[in-house]
């Protein structure tokens, strides 16, 4: 498991922060300092867990001592899959200097041991108490046994077998759950450094203290203090789904379920097409053992199951019963009453258990999940596409709290499919205006946090009308454009094979000695005092870690060709040592000779049908000559183009602005993948226009536009850009009049300036 580039990014970026700030740390006494505070800020999906693991290595490999890190989070279920994923699981890899155990396991022993970093991992209850000599927590009590201090105690104390007392960094990951109390007995135990992950800046009272010092002492701003995860690096890293269909229905409840397992099926036929490894699954969320207010039957648990009317009952008869779905594929996730002399059929799934029940759960694998909002926490499957959400339900704050669950997408990519790009939910309200409301908050909220995931609406009505879905009228394939690298295989292996072995290397794996201290104790007994004292060397990190991790900043596709299990990337480095920056410039030489070497092909062996499309109502502007009846989203030169390419009467489309038609790019630029606006399809030629602003103009032609080669028969993929106005050869803009077309002559990039629009559009269609 690497992190993606925005991801890396983040964790230096507060790594650079905590460098800055420790050495030269504000002081609370002669020997207890300010805490470092930052705030992580990312959407659901951004993949947190990752960047603060990550984080917490960027930070270990830039102190002297190894530290202690304190990981928390509120919920078990979240706790027990980050131990999990970061003691042996698919995260375990970010932390390779690191010791991981749950926090009531630690021993005085972990804490002396200062050769590997610690992480402990609890629930807040573990020590969420006001009064920790009268209370019960294991973490307050002597273990008279094995050590003569608490937990607690040691923690606090953490002196190592050397007598440097251990930096001490607390990861909070609900970081909005984080309580006064809580913070408090946080701040009791003197960390170096509070990371919180969590979408606000809203901190406890108690952390005021820290914050404001901060801002006083060290003039810092509201942006000093967070760290933010653009959400439009989310979603163009194929984290998370691109598009959210929302329905509202004001209908019995098996209309609104028939429609979501129809539209279900299709997306399901559509992963098994494209051999995808998974299957779509679907959540339904209600209450749990009541009925409606305006029901006329009562449920009550001394009745027979098939005269039950608690909801997730008439679901679950809705779906067996009626839709013929397997109980075996059936989970019900919540705590429905049952009287022992009435009990559920044998093949009904019920974990009432809450935590308890959750690994056996997740074991069942199953595609159809009724629950109430107590699954909320720690549940994130990928291949859940949708959500069919009941009435009372139907709050904004609900509504979005079920997003998240969705918004995942399985494989960290988008597919041609655009179906399998979004995340699908239809809510049931019994009055109109409920589902105005909630789509109102929902929308404001989606603006403010996610721009770049857009938002269709619709109000069913009978047959599904009123879905904002246009099928293809035309059928037109597209050919799959990828990269070719094999030619920049044995160019890799040479720069791989040149890195030095650094295992036996005692100069230069040692850095440069940097100005953070730590404390020591001097003396013993009566005399013992605890000074700062300056230590020479920083932690290491492994050399897979630093050669990995700047490819992921520049190019992480050239990381497939490199042999990082070859046992001189074990060797130990210090992260500002001279074998560090040769392992950098090794990475940067293999990211090159990955871009050179490398070529961008299309396969019309196996093209790929047009899909339907989701659109905006409210946005749709129509076509005759289009694949499908209209689109949406077209800003004012792409409409006006979209217009003049409609008049040629050739066949055309809108292409999506991520999955459906992608062509990759082989350069250290900012985005991998290049959508164009346009395709249309000519007799011997499939032309793939875009269109661009002034301001980007200069960065996209010599990336954009290329020659693809060609493998198989098929029409040739040419590529056009265009711009408003006149430019000259040297990418400069001359004046503002008319259109200039991009396009490649003689291996150069070429402009051509046209007078208008429609010229335009004759000189992209034109084959030379």
């Amino acid at each position: 498991m690497q992190p993606l580039g925005f991801q890396i990014a983040a964790t230096e970026e507060i790594g650079e922060k905590f460098r800055q700030y420790m050495t030269d740390p504000l002081f609370i006494t002669r020997n207890k300092i300010v805490p470092f505070y930052q705030n992580l800020s990312a959407i659901t999906g951004s993949g947190k867990t990752v960047i603060l693991a990550d984080t917490v290595q960027q930070l270990r490999s830039q102190l002297p001592v190894e530290p202690i890190i304190l990981w928390l989070s509120k919920g078990k279920v979240v706790v027990w899959q980050t131990y999990h994923h970061l003691s042996t699981g698919r995260y375990s890899s970010l932390l390779g200097g690191c010791k991981v155990k749950p926090l009531l396991d630690c021993t005085p022993a972990d804490i002396e041991d200062s050769s590997v970093g610690l992480l402990l991992i609890a629930t807040v209850a573990k020590f969420n108490q006001k009064d920790k000599e009268k209370g019960d927590r294991k973490i307050f009590q002597v273990e008279f046994d094995t050590a003569d201090a608490s937990l607690w105690d040691q923690l606090m104390s953490r002196v190592d077998g050397a007598g440097h007392k251990r930096p001490f960094i607390i990861v909070y990951d609900e970081g909005h759950n984080l309580s006064n109390q809580q913070t408090k007995l946080l701040l009791d135990l003197s960390p170096d450094a509070i990371i919180a992950a969590s979408a606000t800046l809203r901190v406890p009272e108690a952390l005021n203290v820290v914050i404001e010092r901060l801002r006083q002492d060290k003039q810092w701003e509201d942006k000093d203090f967070i760290t933010s995860v653009k959400s439009s690096d989310v979603v163009l890293s194929g984290l998370v789904k691109q598009h959210i269909s929302l329905g509202g229905y004001v209908t019995p409840m098996e209309t609104a379920v028939d429609e979501m397992l129809d539209d279900m099926k299709k997306v399901t036929r559509s992963a098994r097409e494209l051999g995808l490894p998974f299957e779509p699954k679907a959540i339904y969320v209600s209450n749990t053992n009541v009925v409606s207010s305006k029901a006329v039957f009562k449920d009550t648990v001394t009745t027979p199951f098939e005269k039950r009317y608690a909801r997730p009952i008439l679901i679950w008869r809705h779906l067996v019963e009626n839709r013929g779905v397997d109980p075996s594929e059936i989970a019900v996730y919540l705590d429905l009453k049952f009287d022992s002399k009435f009990p559920p059929p044998p093949g009904f799934n019920l974990f009432s258990g809450g935590d308890n029940d959750y690994d056996n759960f997740i074991a069942g694998d199953f595609k159809h999940i009724i629950f109430n909002l107590t699954l909320q926490e720690g549940w994130d499957d990928p291949a859940c596409y949708f959500a069919y959400v009941d009435k009372d339900m139907g709050s904004a704050d609900q509504v979005t709290q079920v997003i998240g669950r969705v918004l995942r997408q399985p494989g960290a990519q988008h597919y041609t499919d655009p179906s399998l790009n979004t995340a699908h939910f239809y809510i049931r309200t019994d009055e109109k205006g409920v589902f105005e409301e909630v789509l109102n908050e929902v929308e404001s909220k989606l603006t403010a946090e996610s721009p770049e995931i857009t938002l269709s609406v619709y109000k069913a009505r009978e047959g599904g009308a009123g879905k904002p879905i246009f099928p293809a009228k035309r059928e037109k394939y597209l050919p799959e454009v990828a990269i070719d690298a094999k030619n920049a295989r044995e160019p890799i292996e040479k720069v791989v094979n040149k890195i030095e072995d650094y295992r036996r290397d005692v100069v230069n794996t040692v850095g440069a000695g940097g100005r953070i201290q730590v404390l020591r104790t001097i003396g013993s007994g009566a005399d013992a005092r605890e000074e700062w004292v300056e230590v020479e060397h920083s932690n290491r990190v492994t050399a897979r870690w630093v050669f990995t991790r700047e490819i992921q900043k520049t190019y992480p596709k050239a990381v497939n060709l490199c042999d990082i299990d070859d046992p001189k990337f074990d060797a130990l480095v210090e992260y500002n040592s001279r074998a560090a920056e040769h392992i950098r410039e090794a990475a940067q030489k293999v990211v090159d000779a990955y871009i050179d070497n490398s070529v961008v092909v299309q396969n019309n062996l196996e093209p790929v049908k047009v899909p339907e499309i989701p659109v905006k109502m409210s946005e749709v502007v129509t076509f005759k000559n289009a694949v499908h009846d209209g689109y949406s989203g077209l800003n004012g030169l792409e409409r006006d183009f979209a217009t003049a390419i409609d008049k040629t009467k050739r066949v055309w489309m809108r292409n999506q602005s991520r999955g459906l038609f992608e062509i990759p790019l082989l350069d250290k630029g900012g985005t991998r993948n290049f959508n164009p606006d346009f395709l249309v399809w000519m007799d011997n030629a499939l032309i793939a226009i875009d269109t661009k602003g002034d301001h980007l103009i200069t960065e996209d032609a010599g990336r954009k536009v290329f020659h693809i080669n060609k493998l198989g028969n098929g029409p040739d993929l040419l590529i056009r850009l265009v711009t408003k106005g006149e430019w000259d050869p040297k990418i400069s803009k001359v004046n503002n009049n008319g259109y200039t077309v991009w396009m490649l002559r003689n291996g150069k990039v070429h402009p051509i300036h046209c007078k208008e629009i429609n010229e335009a559009v004759q000189v992209c269609l034109r084959s030379d």
